[in-house]
């Protein structure tokens, strides 16, 4: 067997071994696997009325989602009923302008709700923002539709929300709606329905929850009307100094101003006053509101606008019935280093840490670009003796900014990607629209030379509007595109054929370029002058210059390898789409094309290089050249690798262990070493050495020219949280979505009253801003008593409270734990000693009753008693005590099961660790024997010499 045999059968057996040890294939025992999802927090939100919202990046798909963090503990039953009432509802509502619900789940007494996250903030900010700039009216329709629709799906679905208010309404950066909180929404049966408990927030109370009178959907519609009054106006529709004085002013009708009719048209001024009327009867519907000609006349455009922009938005998996994931909540440090072009030392940049980290990074000739987590883009020169830019920063000028920049030019785009060329910059949205700025003199903006030579701020490019983008890729002087569709389009330089179309001409606009039909392409990789296409099925396909083979397009010829000069067939350069017959033995995950050579990575983590060996940039113990592709197994002894990028003569690589290797030219800093540690410019490292003392994780890293950046990230610590499925689960009394009950401690009872805060649960922020010094009403967040004033609070006690249409609903939410214990549940092995011991008291007889109780808490996820261990009265002690005869049975089966598993996966991995170091011993005896051979054949060239 050859030493590339074993490399292989090792690599084979080590995955497997790998998989058998933690699970993810074993079936028989395992056979309800548990999915695992893995999230890292970014930042802390904002605080309201049931505690924090914290935003987290789910790192199987990068998207940012928001949990709303809320201590059970410190919640009345009443303000639990507002919390799970909060799920059951976002649980049933699927909308493109509704804040779409993921999941939840229980860490301990602590509740976990997992939303969509908007990154534009919300419409209170958004109209302080405007500084007394009216909105167009154009803006107010496409925000008065949004909303109208919403508020038209919670109605349909027999919701009403009595807390819409500009505070609720979310924006993300492409200024779609999404209303959200539903914290004291509540489930009517019908249209005809009527609630009685008042709630909401004052400034967007209707007359008759003023009056203390029963109300329905038409509440909602007069608190939309007063955000659209505010929309139109940039003040609020009623402000008064005191409680009585506002209520009186809503009553009566007294609004604060007159909407400007000489910006406004009548019809968007009528439907606002509609919403207004006194008479709940005669406020039209939300179906009525979108049915009127302003609105029906465009309705097909805006909804298209809206379906377009929720698709560009990256969103989780919604959970289903059957999943039962497991969050794995990893708290991680991000830091950000550069290094090259003089620096021979990694320089950390303190700007990309906590809330503002790094997610990607990309280097150019002669400037560095990150995009954060918030998609945010910053990029700053990396050029000695402060040469002026070309606009390839995009901040407006030709300034040589040292430190990283925002682009304040794109502020309200979400940026998903950016990738840099020479002298230029290109990047992409989440819209799937590409803007780009810096120099065109080869045509690289795409616009024909129509903005000149110097393109100083980012500039649309208009072509890709109705051709989304899905990846942007940058050499020297050229760019690729690769969109949704499959399509594949390049424009810039076109010398020795890089642009893939057929010729070496320059082009300063997209152009098609043709793929043969059997290859559908993944994704793109420009190299200064040439450019790799890799795809689905792991091929490459390449164009351009092949000077030294590094687009690895030479091909062997066999039978006379012998005959100098006559081993290989050598293709300088290629101007159409070829295949890489070097690689095609390989199934290609990732390609990086350096200046003079070029590195791959395989699907088992291999790497491989080819092209220029010149300074030792192969990684292949030598400075020949070498006309095949190298594949280094000895040089990383089995590692995994994950990234590599290459430079100008050298190469930077991270391993699955968290070691970074560096190997190639290191001149000028290139390999980020000081020249007293022997990494001078005399010194070219032809073999991966690594260059960081410690371990940290690359999420990303770029090389360009002299200089390298790179993501390092170290985990802080890591916690397992069990989902929804393990104990809690939402009401079942309020729609489809819902299928079990909930306990929670919460006892049967009315509606929830006023939350803390101004009668709505959430204090607004810079009331200065809006005319009020402080809340008009005092808070009594250190009691436990409603913040509902004490004349409005008597008209309520004296009303006469009829019960709602659906208590049957709230009584089923109150009802005892119906969770079962599943004979297929797969626990922790830490906690089958619990088990073991729980088992073993109570077959001794004594405290059989508490055992089994507490034990099928731990099954279910309830570590924090929700059982109490009195609740098993005396009278129930025959029936209960066959119910926990029954369960202690099934533990006991449980445990034997789970034993068995475990002593079968030690075996196993015994084995694996055996065979493991039978290869090893092997592979060393072939690596010795083949260094044997080669002093040998040495030893008799220079005596024949």
């Amino acid at each position: 067997m050859s030493l590339e045999d074993y490399e292989r059968h090792y690599a084979s057996l080590s995955d497997s071994g790998c998989e058998s040890v933690s699970g993810a294939h074993t079936s028989g025992t395992f056979s309800s696997e548990e999915e695992k999802l893995h999230y890292i927090p970014i930042r802390v939100l904002g605080k309201g009325a049931f505690g924090e919202a914290t935003l987290y990046r789910r790192t199987e798909d990068n998207s940012l989602v928001v949990w709303k963090e809320i201590d059970l503990n410190n919640l009345s039953d009443k303000k639990r009923r507002d919390v799970m009432n909060e799920i059951s509802i976002l649980s049933i509502l699927q909308h493109h302008n509704i804040i779409a619900y993921f999941n939840h789940f229980l860490d301990k007494n602590t509740l976990l709700i997992e939303l969509e996250y908007c990154n534009g903030g919300n419409l209170y900010d958004k109209i302080n923002q405007q500084k007394g700039k009216l909105f167009t009216e154009e803006v107010v329709i496409w925000y008065l539709y949004q909303i109208a629709s919403a508020v038209a799906h919670i109605h349909k679905a027999g919701v009403l929300h009595r807390d819409i208010k500009t505070l609720n309404i979310f924006l993300t950066k492409t200024n779609l709606i999404k209303l959200g909180d539903y914290g004291l929404a509540k489930k009517l049966d019908s249209e005809y329905s009527m609630a009685e408990t008042c709630v909401g927030t004052p400034y967007y109370m209707s007359p008759e929850l003023c009056q203390g009178v029963k109300y329905n959907f038409k509440s909602d519609i007069w608190a939309m009307g007063c955000v659209i009054f505010e929309l139109l106006t940039l003040t609020r529709t009623f402000d008064a100094t005191n409680p009585l004085n506002l209520c009186v002013k809503i009553v009566q009708g007294n609004w604060t101003m007159e909407v400007n009719s000489d910006v406004y048209s009548p019809e968007l001024i009528k439907i606002v006053y509609a919403c207004l009327d006194q008479d709940p009867e005669k406020r039209p519907t939300a179906d009525q509101i979108l049915d009127q000609p302003i609105i029906s006349c465009v309705r097909p455009a805006l909804e298209e606008r809206v379906a377009v922009l929720n698709s560009a938005i990256r969103k989780p998996k919604l959970s289903t019935v059957s999943d039962t994931p497991v969050a794995v909540v990893t708290t991680r440090s991000r830091e950000v280093y550069f290094w090259g072009g003089g620096k021979f030392t990694p320089q950390k940049l303190d700007l990309f840490k906590g809330g503002n980290s790094a997610q990607q990074v990309c280097a150019g000739e002669t400037h560095f670009a990150v995009v954060t987590v918030e998609k945010e883009l910053y990029t700053w020169a990396s050029v000695q003796g402060g040469a002026k830019m070309v606009g390839q920063l995009g901040h407006g000028d030709q300034a040589s900014y040292r430190q990283p920049r925002k682009v304040e030019r794109l502020q309200g785009k979400a940026i998903r990607q950016v990738a840099c060329g020479a002298d230029f910059t290109a990047c992409v949205t989440d819209e799937d629209q590409m803007y780009m700025f810096g120099s065109d003199y080869y045509g690289c903006i795409g616009v024909e030379n129509d903005m000149g030579m110097e393109v100083l701020e980012p500039v649309l490019l208009e072509f890709f509007q109705e051709r989304p983008v899905r990846q942007v890729s940058c050499g020297d002087n050229h760019v690729v595109v690769l969109t949704h569709c499959g399509d594949i389009y390049s424009w810039g330089c076109g010398e020795h054929g890089r642009l893939g179309l057929d010729c070496e001409d320059d082009f300063a606009s997209p152009m098609l370029v043709e793929v043969p039909k059997s290859a559908s392409i993944d994704s793109v990789y420009c190299g200064s002058d040439g450019t790799f296409f890799l795809t689905e099925s792991g091929r490459v396909l390449a164009c351009g210059n092949n000077e030294q083979n590094k687009l690895g397009l030479n091909q062997g010829i066999t039978g006379i390898k012998n005959h100098p000069g006559e081993g290989h067939q050598e293709i300088p350069y290629t101007t159409t789409l070829t295949l890489v017959k070097q690689l095609a033995r390989f199934k290609i995950q990732i390609i990086a094309p350096g200046k003079t050579h070029t590195a791959a990575i395989d699907e088992r983590g291999r790497l491989m290089t080819f092209g220029c060996n010149k300074y030792g940039q192969l990684g292949v113990k030598d400075f020949k050249k070498h006309q095949g592709v190298q594949l280094l197994l000895g040089p990383f002894g089995g590692k995994v690798v994950t990234k590599v990028s290459c430079g100008d003569g050298f190469t930077i690589a991270a391993t699955e262990d968290n070691q970074i290797f560096a190997w190639g030219n290191a001149g000028n800093g290139r390999l980020g070493m000081p020249a007293d540690r022997g990494f001078g410019s005399e010194v070219c490292p032809a073999l991966p050495r690594p260059i960081f003392g410690s371990l940290h994780h690359v999420p990303d890293l770029s090389c360009r020219g002299w200089h390298t950046i790179l993501i390092m990230e170290k985990v802080l610590n890591s916690k397992t949280i069990r989902s929804n499925s393990s104990g809690l689960s939402i009401g079942s009394g309020i729609g489809q979505g819902s299928s079990s009950s909930l306990d929670l401690g919460i006892e049967p009872g009315s509606d929830s009253e006023l939350r803390d805060g101004i009668l709505g649960g959430t204090v607004e922020a810079d009331m200065e801003e809006r005319g009020l010094e402080t809340p008009i009403f005092s808070m009594e967040s250190k009691t436990n008593e409603s913040s509902c004033p004490s004349w409005l609070r008597k008209e309520l006690m004296d009303a006469e409270f009829i019960p709602m249409p659906d208590e049957g609903s709230r009584d089923s939410m109150s009802g005892p734990l119906a969770s079962s214990f599943s004979e297929s549940a797969t626990l922790p092995y830490e906690e089958l000693q619990e088990l073991k011991a729980a088992a073993a008291a109570a077959t001794s007889g004594n405290g059989l009753m508490q055992t089994a109780c507490v034990d099928y808490e731990r099954v279910n996820g309830l570590e924090s008693g929700a059982w109490k261990r009195s609740s098993l009265s005396q009278q129930d002690g025959p029936q209960t005590c066959c119910q926990a005869s029954r369960e202690l049975a099934q533990l006991q089966e449980m445990v034997k099961r789970q034993d068995a598993t475990i002593q079968l996966l030690q075996k196993q991995y015994k084995d694996q660790l055996e065979e493991n170091e039978r290869l090893w011993r092997a592979i060393h005896d072939l690596r010795l024997g083949a260094d044997h051979c080669e002093n040998n054949h040495e030893s008799r060239s220079l005596s024949d010499e």
